[in-house]
């Protein structure tokens, strides 16, 4: 699928911003990205030109250092040369829901580690183009995690609850309400984890694009996305990992 071309064109990008920037970057992973995508007849010819000739970290450093003695410069250079390649992957893409997606798919019964993991991605990637959709996904993604927990442990909810009622739920499945611990690091995190979900529903109504939203409410920045995007993310595969975790036990 063309949005996970997208997410390796991005995640490409990102990785030699770092390195031009001073940051660690590892160059096994650049060499795995930088073959794949050349090789990929769909998009290489949009590709910047001097992927063909930077084989590796250093002889990109050897081309990024001659377009630019500043950081900022080095960045900027860098979105310019990606930019082409993103726009035909973006366009390409079928503009199908991806909150529908998520709700689709837990009907289905498809979440699981590896699924939380590639959602978390794809809302990433939208947090710069769309923050109000990736805001959305974030909620949707832990709401969907939510009732396919319990969905698979037959735990009876109202699926018209919101986030904070959800979790309750899946609390009561995973024992992982406050109260239920006795060690005081413990029920500082799980009541951490329940201010976390009572904060996403909060952000959510206020700043995504799921409900009519006043002028005078600010439009979410990138940031603000990131921030639900990875609160959502985390949070959602602590869950599911706990859960699959708590079938693997019982099925011994």
């Amino acid at each position: 699928m063309n949005d996970g071309l997208y997410i390796k064109v991005e995640k490409l990008k990102y990785l030699l911003v770092s390195h031009a920037t001073g940051e660690d970057a590892d160059d096994a992973e650049y060499k795995d990205l930088r073959q794949e995508l050349i090789r990929n007849t769909y998009i290489n010819s949009y590709l910047p030109k001097f992927l063909r000739d930077c084989r590796s970290l250093t002889e990109f450093w050897g081309h990024i250092k001659n377009q630019s003695p500043t950081y900022q410069g080095r960045r900027d250079y860098l979105r310019d040369e990606f930019n082409h390649a993103l726009t035909i992957i973006e366009e390409s893409i079928i503009t199908t829901s991806p909150v529908d997606s998520v709700v689709s798919d837990t009907i289905d019964g498809h979440i699981d580690y590896e699924y939380v993991q590639q959602v978390w991605q794809k809302a990433l990637v939208r947090r710069t183009t769309d923050p109000d959709g990736a805001i959305t996904i974030a909620r949707t993604l832990l709401e969907a995690t939510c009732k396919h927990i319990m969905d698979e442990a037959e735990y009876e909810y109202n699926d018209k609850a919101e986030l904070p009622q959800l979790y309750k739920g899946v609390q009561e499945l995973l024992n992982l309400a406050p109260s239920e611990h006795t060690e005081q690091i413990f029920k500082e995190i799980l009541s951490g984890c329940v201010s976390v979900v009572k904060g996403l529903g909060s952000l959510r109504n206020k700043l995504s694009d799921a409900h009519g939203r006043s002028r005078k409410v600010p439009s979410p920045s990138s940031r603000h996305a990131q921030f639900a995007v990875n609160i959502a993310g985390s949070t959602a595969e602590f869950l599911i990992s706990s859960w699959e975790e708590k079938k693997e036990q019982e099925n011994r």
